[in-house]
């Protein structure tokens, strides 16, 4: 390989953008969340709703995978994807999952534990009716996670379910629709010199929200 452990090593970047204490955090960790979030929207961050979804499945192996978060209110966070694919086999077998934003530009990471529930057909209906067309035929093309033979598959059932509903309203499959992470812990870090970085952990103690600090 052409790269050297020890250059790898040596990529490293100083954190000053800014400080996260105590005082300064919402008593609230949506609303924490919701400032920050507004905060990557206004530095124009490309796609800050970008987010890992990590899961395990049956024999406790973890697994990893970016999503786009598409709404958040106090109870959670919602994303949506098809409900055969390996993450839907892995929720429904194991609803306790974890979230992570990164921010790079603004030096900040969330990361979230919690619950996965599915929410109500209406919901996702809702939303599957908002997505550009080719999207909606996208979901009913694409068996995803299973093994196929070539592109070929995708483009000629996209082919054909355009011909299908041709002037017609597509509607959304049964197997695709929409979850939401319910958080039991929240973690906010915030990047500082020398890695002795900021963290701030909000965590669910007989139904209230506890802050404290963690070591970096």
């Amino acid at each position: 390989m052409e790269l050297s452990k020890e250059f790898i090593q040596n990529l490293r970047q100083e954190y000053k953008a800014a400080r996260l204490n105590e005082e300064d955090v919402l008593a609230h960790p949506l609303s924490q969340f919701e400032k920050w979030f507004k905060e990557a929207i206004e530095a124009q961050l490309f796609e800050p709703n970008v987010m890992t979804l990590a899961t395990a499945d049956l024999n406790a192996k973890p697994h990893a995978r970016i999503v786009l978060l598409k709404g958040f209110d106090v109870e959670g966070f919602t994303f949506f994807t098809n409900y055969l694919s390996h993450k839907g086999q892995q929720i429904l077998n194991n609803p306790q999952a974890c979230l992570v934003f990164f921010w790079a530009d603004l030096e900040r990471q969330v990361r979230i534990e919690g619950n996965i529930i599915k929410i109500d057909s209406i919901e996702s209906d809702s939303y599957f009716n908002t997505r550009p067309r080719l999207s909606q035929l996208g979901a009913h093309a694409s068996p995803q996670s299973n093994v196929i033979v070539s592109r070929d598959v995708l483009e000629d059932n996209l082919k054909h379910l355009s011909a299908q509903y041709d002037n017609l309203e597509i509607p959304r499959p049964i197997h695709w629709g929409g979850y939401k992470l319910i958080p039991n812990l929240i973690e906010f870090w915030q990047g500082r010199e020398s890695r002795l970085h900021d963290r701030i952990v909000y965590e669910q103690v007989d139904g209230k929200w506890e802050i404290s600090r963690l070591a970096p």
